[in-house]
Formats: structure tokens, sequence, C-alpha cells
């Protein structure tokens, strides 16, 4: 297929690479041409211009910085509107906002184009070897309809729901990534200051429950609201995360999140739910947000879980 491609990145050489050793014939655009160096020499064709670009593919990908990035690309002086064919699809493969998403799905429909949003997770090792995660948002054809393009990109490309849905896919988990990066840094410095090797300490953890669940397997009582009978009473969790902020305190490490969370095991206690499952604190950020139960079938999250997916 003639796929273009805008953006040839830290991120978009290696989705580039993997559409072109896939077969795909590829022509290629980015700000510092000397990027498509590689892609030329094994036969891509150049373009000028997005719009250029546009007039050229079946297809159109973009991978760039920033939102108003994909704004210009797509909408800007010679941007892609200008040369896409009627009932051609644009995926930009970026972290976007949602908001900038809808409107660019909107000014493309006016125009009878299709633009999704496909964010990546993995990293730019993932986006070379293509072990790499592609949430779609949008016109769930044309995501069937180019889903051998999105396969060359990545192992495992899904289709998450109307436009906007790939991106918040993708927020969630990035703001989930950088919470525990902080969540880790604090507690691995309380326990490194009350006397542990940091490499034994590091060995020690992951082979705990947490450390050999994957990080959204824990969200299955959650979405299921299945806290009875308890895996892990909250009594007892309220009472471990109570001792490691106190040795936090008798060591001298500051444990702001950790201390956050007590607050929140607290008045889950105190709520009456001591016997119930530890994660049954989570009802009191759903009432915050404004949004029912979460009533998901356990079979079906026991179908996901099963699946290794």
């Amino acid at each position: 297929m003639r796929v273009g491609f805008v953006g040839l990145g830290m991120m978009g050489k290696g989705m580039a690479g993997n559409l072109q050793a896939a077969g795909h014939e590829l022509v290629v655009h980015d700000l510092n041409r000397a990027a498509a160096a590689p892609f030329l020499e094994q036969g891509a064709r150049w373009a000028d211009d997005p719009a250029s670009l546009a007039r050229a593919v079946e297809v159109v990908f973009t991978s760039l910085p920033k939102p108003a990035d994909v704004e210009a690309v797509a909408l800007g002086a010679d941007g892609l509107v200008e040369g896409m064919g009627p009932g051609t699809a644009l995926f930009d493969l970026s972290t976007n906002s949602v908001e900038v998403v809808r409107r660019l799905n909107a000014a493309f429909s006016a125009r009878d184009l299709y633009m999704l949003d496909a964010p990546v997770s993995g990293g730019p090792g993932g986006a070379a070897s293509g072990a790499l995660a592609i949430w779609v948002g949008g016109d769930e054809q044309q995501f069937h309809r180019y889903r051998n393009v999105l396969d060359a990109m990545g192992d495992q490309a899904r289709y998450i729901g109307p436009i906007g849905a790939g991106t918040i896919a993708k927020l969630v988990h990035n703001a989930t990534s950088a919470m525990m990066s902080v969540a880790l840094a604090e507690v691995m410095t309380m326990g490194v200051k009350a006397g542990v090797e940091p490499l034994d300490l590091w060995e020690a953890v992951r082979q705990g429950a947490t450390g050999r669940r994957r990080t959204f397997d824990r969200l299955g009582k959650f979405l299921s609201s299945g806290y009875d009978p308890a895996d892990f009473a909250l009594a007892l969790l309220h009472k471990d995360v109570s001792l490691a902020v106190a040795l936090g305190k008798e060591v001298g490490v500051p444990m702001q999140l950790a201390n956050l969370t007590l607050e929140e095991l607290t008045e889950a206690l105190n709520r009456g739910w001591g016997e119930r499952d530890s994660r049954v604190s989570g009802l009191l950020q759903v009432e915050r947000a404004g949004i029912p139960p979460l009533d998901v079938d356990p079979e079906k999250i026991q179908a996901v879980l099963n699946s290794g997916e």
C-alpha cells in the first residue's frame, strides 16, 4: 500500500522503518530532511510538504511532538487536508489532546475525510522492534480497512472506541506511569534509608504480589465492584500503610503520597468497609467523579486476564 508518514523522530523512524520492511511504499516528510535519508535510500519518496505527501498515498500517519504540530500539519498551509482524496484517512500516532483530536475529526469529516487518533505505547525500542500497542479511536470501519498497515507497526493494535478514545487510553496509561514512578521513588528511599541495600530491596519487592502482577490487572475488582469476599482486607492494608508511614517518619523520609494514601484508606475504613477487599477505597473516587459504580461482568474480566493480552 502507498503510505504517507510525517514525523521521523525517535518514535516515527521506528514505525516508518517497519512499514517499509513490510513492503509498503513510503512517502515521507519531516521538518529535517536528513531524518528521511535512511528511508530514501531504501526506496521511499520525499514530499516537500504534507499536502504533496497526501496526494501521493492511500493513507497517512503522523508522529509528532505536540498537539499544535499535528494541527499545523493537518490543517495548516499546505496541510494534509489540501491533498487527501475523499474517503481517505489520517491516523495520528502522536500523544495528542482530546480536544484537538475531536476538532480535527470534525474538520476532516466536513471534507469527507477520516481522522483517527492512534497513540502508541512501547517507547523507541518498541517502535523499532514492533512490540508496540496502538490504541485507535474513530471510525471502526477505517480501523479494519487499514488493520494490516497498523499490524506492520505494532503487535497490539486495538480499536478502543469513538474519536478520542485512543487518546484517553494513552493519557490514563501515561499518567499512571508517572504517578507510580513518583510513588516508587518515595517508598524505595524510605526502605534504603531504613537500612536495606537498594539491590536487595528491589529484588525482594518485585517478587511480591504487586511486583508479580501486571500493573492494570489489579483493576479487576474495581471494574466489577467485586469487593466481597476480600482477597486482602482494607483494615489490614490500612495497618500496613500506617506502619510504613511511621517508619518513614522514624528515618526522616518525607512520605507525601503514602500519607495521602493513608488518608484515603482511613476515610474508607470510617465508612465501615474494613472487612471488604482493600481496593474498595476506589469507590471514594467513583463518588467524587460523579459516575455510577462500575459493573463489568466478572466473567468478561476473567476472560481478559486468562488471555494474557
